[in-house]
This record gives structure tokens, sequence and C-alpha cells, in this order.
């Protein structure tokens, strides 16, 4: 993998609430039992990240201290609070009102059993989550607070879960709030759903969207050396099955050797100016050969967002949607619906792009291949060939309304390919849609979604729906459970709340 995908050095705290009521020897207590839980939940291996603790809270000063330090730590990408005492809430209003990292409220208790023979006051005293951790669910709120509730004993398999997927949700926030995309020449002409609002985009999301003219991606792929070129057809030739026509002195090395400078030359651009998401358009390849499909479908194997036609903010999404299932057994890749099967018995979607889906998703080992392109006007391009795994996925799609974003999320069920396609030289895919093709394509239509979304069988809606609670976006779910009149109704609901909120939010 490459130096993008370096994770190690992110952390989550853990802090418990209490207050100086009372005394020293419970206070102790307190911090003695949460290191325990960090302990706990860092041995658990659940976690994508280390769990580091913090001592506990006893006062407004020291709750408003740890959010300003937690906002500046570089490497805190969340909290976990746990009320184990009770802390009364308004000693909290100012810290969480200016905290700015993702918070998981766990209400947990230190003993799982009530200890019926000896339970006494002091031990009531000491062990109140039931108590103080509604009087901190109350401030949250009220405060309108965006969080987690988990809730469960802390050595129970299922909490570690629950954790873990909001975990994932903040490192993809940190992901986001830090993610830089150059967008390589404009997106494709009279397309309405690749637009947006960058400014927006860049408040709510913290993506930097920078654009580049065609001529400089072409002054990095000229500069590239006959040496690099040869090492990166040697890797294609070890890692890929080459066609043979493409192979070292047959009769069309020469486009594998202009696919291999792209990529160099691509991956200069984006290094250069720490770049972690990129677009390209078949409409704008002015001084190139040939479209970047070998190219970008290496990088997005590497890690690097991407999506085409200028759609800059699902290549985003294809970044922190990977950022957050690094590490899960299964992959993620840019996606497309491209065409239908309609039999009534068996209806499936076929989802392909022109040249460029990540081979993370293939079911073996891709071809190199080169084949002609309709569109483009340039010599034909190198691509890989291959079918995508079977199993269960998730299709996602950040669409800007105007005046907000929604999140658009299907269930679906990836299946083996039926039939040969001998005449279909790209990558594809099929899936059945939850509940069905006639209700989650209907429903994707009422709510706006994009022809192009994210698939990713490694994420499930928890991770993505609490990457929504973080953003504080709307999260819109196709599933086994939708039915297109309810449906409906939740997104006028929907539109009014958050048109509301934003007005109370100011």
């Amino acid at each position: 993998m490459s130096d993008i995908n370096q994770f190690d050095h992110l952390e989550i705290w853990f802090v418990t609430g209490s207050q100086h009521l009372y005394g020293p020897e419970v206070l102790q207590k307190v911090d003695e039992h949460a290191q325990v839980v960090v302990d706990a939940l860092n041995a658990s291996a659940s976690l994508p990240h280390k769990v580091v603790f913090k001592p506990v809270l006893k006062s407004s000063a020291e709750i408003t201290q740890f959010a300003i330090d937690a906002n500046s730590a570089p490497n805190c990408i969340g909290i976990i609070a746990w009320m184990h005492t009770f802390s009364p809430a308004k000693m909290w209003i100012e810290g969480l009102q200016i905290l700015r990292r993702p918070l998981a409220d766990l209400h947990t208790q230190f003993n799982r059993d009530i200890p019926w023979e000896s339970i006494d006051m002091d031990f009531m005293n000491l062990n109140q989550t039931a108590h103080g951790g509604r009087e901190f669910g109350h401030i949250g709120a009220r405060l309108r607070l965006p969080r987690k509730a988990v809730v469960g004993h802390w050595q129970d398999p299922e909490v570690h879960e629950r954790l873990a997927a909001w975990a994932r949700a903040a490192r993809g926030w940190h992901t986001s709030r830090n993610l830089k995309l150059a967008r390589i020449g404009d997106n494709m002409r009279h397309v309405s759903v690749t637009e947006g609002d960058k400014v927006s985009a860049q408040i709510r999301f913290g993506w930097e969207v920078n654009t580049f003219g065609i001529g400089d991606l072409v002054a990095k792929i000229n500069a590239v050396t006959e040496l690099q070129t040869d090492a990166l057809c040697a890797v294609y030739q070890e890692q890929y099955r080459v066609a043979p026509e493409l192979k070292k002195d047959a009769a069309r090395h020469q486009s594998l050797r202009d696919s291999a400078a792209i990529e160099i030359g691509l991956r200069a651009l984006l290094e250069e100016g720490g770049f972690t998401a990129f677009t390209t358009t078949f409409e704008d390849l002015h001084g190139m050969k040939r479209l970047p499909g070998l190219a970008v479908q290496r990088l997005m194997e590497d890690g690097y967002g991407f999506a085409g036609e200028g759609d800059w903010k699902t290549a985003t999404l294809v970044r922190i949607m990977k950022v957050m299932a690094d590490g899960l057994e299964g992959a993620t890749s840019f996606m497309k619906d491209y065409t239908y099967h309609l039999a009534p018995a068996n209806p499936l979607v076929l989802g392909a792009h022109m040249l460029e889906i990540c081979p993370s998703i293939a079911s073996e080992i891709p071809k190199i291949e080169i084949h002609p392109l309709g569109i483009g006007g340039k010599e034909d391009p190198c691509r890989m060939v291959f079918d995508c795994s079977a199993g269960k996925a998730v299709n996602g799609s950040i669409i800007d309304l105007g005046s907000r974003h929604r999140f658009l999320v299907n269930e679906v069920e990836c299946v083996a390919p039926q039939n040969e396609l001998p005449k279909l030289p790209v990558a594809r895919t099929l899936w059945k849609p939850l509940p069905d093709l006639k209700t989650a394509t209907a429903a994707w239509i009422y709510a706006g979604g994009s022809h192009h979304t994210v698939l990713s069988y490694a994420l499930t809606i928890e991770h993505l729906e609490d990457f929504s609670e973080i953003a504080e976006i709307e999260f819109s779910l196709i599933d086994g459970d939708t039915r297109l009149r309810s449906y409906k109704n939740e997104l006028r609901q929907q539109d009014l709340y958050f048109h509301l909120a934003q007005g109370i939010q100011g």
C-alpha cells in the first residue's frame, strides 16, 4: 500500500466524567476503572486505533481545557466519553460547544451484574452511569450535538464492534477535514450531478478542491524517463496478466509504455501537491495521447480517490470510504450504474465505467488489455479488465442539493456474472439492489442520486450513518425494508428538518 494509507499514529481519547463531590478515593477508583476499560478496548483488537486513557474530568475548567487539548492534538481523531459517576452537565457546556472532534457516548458501567448481596450506597454512588449518562445525554440533546450513543457492558463484543464502526467513521472524518483533491480539467459539459458548490463542500467537509490545467499533467508525463517507464512496465508484468500484444517487443508495447508514463506523471503531480484524490475528464485531453485508464486504476488500488468526468464529490467519497475500510475484509471502488438486465425473474444492474474501476474489487488477477474507446478522440487506452467479486455491498453517493448535502446509500447484493461478456473489455460487476430493482431505482431517482457511486464490500450501513452523523448531513438509506410511499414521505421530512436545522444553527 502507498504511504497515503498510514494511520497507525491516529488515536481515540477516552475520558470519564465525575465531580469533586465524591472525594479523592472515589475519583481514584474512577480513574482505575477507566484504565481497565481502556486496556480492554485495546486488547480486543476490534477498534482500528489505539485508545488513550485521559484522567477523570471534575470541573468546567478541566472539561474546557480537555476540549482545547483534543482540538489541538493532530493525532486525536475522536473522543469516547463515559460518565462513570454523576457529572453535572452544566460543567460540560463550554467544553462541548468548542469540541471539534467526533464524540462517542459510551453508556456502560464497570460491573456487569448487580452484586445483590453486597450492594450498598457507596457502591451506588460510584457506579451510577444510569444516572450520570442520562444527564450527559440531556446536555448533548440540548446543544444539538452530533454523537453516537453506545449502550452495553464494556466487555461485550457488540459494544466493541459499535465503537469500532464509529472509530472508522471518525478516521474518515479526519481524512475528510484534511483532504486535497486535484481536479484535472473541468467536469463533463452540461452534466448536473457532477457540479456542486466547492466552497460549501469545504465548509461542510473540509475538502480542498483545486483545479489544474491538463498541461500541468502533460508536463509531468513528458518528464518521465525511459528507465522509469521500463521499471513500471516490469511491475505490470509481475502483478497482472498482460495481453501478448502489450508485452515487451510486441506490436503494441509502446501503448503500455505510454500508459506507464501517464501513471508516473500523474502520481508525481498528486504527490507533489499532497493530493489524495483526483478527477479527469475525457473532454479535456489536449496534449495527451490517450485517456488515463490503467493509471487511474493503479492509483485507486493504492488508496487514491477518483471519479470520472470531473466528479469531485464522488472522488472525495472514494478516498474517504477507502480510508474508513482500510484493514477490513473487502474492497472499495468508484462505480457507475451503466445498464439494466430487466428480466422479471432476475433483474440486475450492470455496473462499470469506461475504464476506471479499482482492481481491488476484482474476483481474479486482472488482465491488462488495449481496446478502442468510442469517446475522447484519442488513441486506444490500456485498461484492466476483470469481473468483480460477489457478496454483500453498499453503494453510496453524496449529492449537492444546493443548500445542503445528502448521503444516499443503497444496500446491494453483488452476484457473479451469469454469462460471458466477450465484447465488453472493461471491469464490470452485477448487483441486485435491495429491496428490488424497481423500488430501489425509483427511490434513488426521487432522492436525486448520482449515476456515479462508491461501491464497498467492506463497509456497512453503520459506518456510513456514523460518518453522516459526524458531518451533520442527511443520511438516506434504501435497503430491504424500503417502501416507496414511506420513503417519499421521509425525503419530504428530511428536507423540512434540514432547512429548519440550518436556520436554527445560523
